[in-house]
């Protein structure tokens, strides 16, 4: 299954943003946008965006962390990777973001290393949700936050039923003129298996996060995880 998703991301990394902007309104540099910020990442800090993909957020937190700061972007998928590495040279030089390809349930990072992290429609990719939020938790410093951005299923029928057709009669119809039915028709299927905000609290907490609160947002199509290690 990881394989098959890598090879999903890989196809769509071309047009990636685009459609994003398209499928959202603009609305996704908000939710970003708000992520980063319940993230808590400061001034000189060391912070880890996860399931990168094309930067938007890793690029959120290197504004924040400013030169005296790091930040360490990691994808899986190559080709999201070079995009992200394109768009940091020609527009965020300073400071420079270090790409890492490689798998967040086994990440190359020692023990408590970073002072925030965030990851953006990555935890509902994962083959296994425990083991990545395991990952975070070890290379998170104590006292440090991690806010985790994804699509999820809303409690209220009304909502659901808006959200399926948002997906059926826009979402992949767009894809489709692009040549990439496929890759985004597994949307769907993806949200039916994505473990509801309280679900993803119980998770949290039972990998050993001292703190976990989601917040819906978007209509409660869209949620932030929020967590702290202590």
């Amino acid at each position: 299954m990881s394989d098959e998703i890598r090879n999903i991301f890989d196809r769509i990394a071309p047009i990636y943003d685009q459609l994003n902007d398209w499928l959202s309104l603009g609305q996704h540099r908000i939710w970003k946008e708000m992520t980063v910020k319940w993230s808590e990442a400061k001034a000189g800090d060391t912070c880890l965006d996860l399931c990168c993909g094309s930067g938007d957020l890793a690029f959120r937190l290197a504004r924040r962390v400013g030169k005296s700061g790091q930040v360490y972007g990691v994808d899986f998928s190559s080709a999201q990777l070079e995009i992200a590495k394109e768009r940091s040279q020609s527009q965020y030089q300073t400071p420079p973001i270090t790409w890492i390809e490689a798998d967040v349930l086994n990440l190359p990072f020692e023990d408590n290393k970073f002072d925030a992290a965030t990851m953006g429609y990555g935890l509902r990719n994962v083959t296994d949700i425990q083991r990545s939020l395991k990952e975070l938790h070890r290379v998170l410093k104590k006292g440090a936050k991690a806010a985790i951005l994804d699509f999820h299923r809303p409690k209220n029928s009304t909502a659901r039923s808006f959200q399926q057709w948002y997906l059926d009669h826009l979402v992949v119809p767009i894809a489709e003129q692009m040549g990439l039915k496929e890759e985004y028709a597994y949307i769907s299927p993806s949200l039916d298996r994505f473990p509801s905000g309280d679900k993803q609290v119980d998770t949290a907490v039972a990998v050993g996060f001292a703190t976990a609160t989601h917040y819906p947002i978007a209509n409660d199509m869209m949620g932030v995880l929020v967590v702290t290690k202590f």
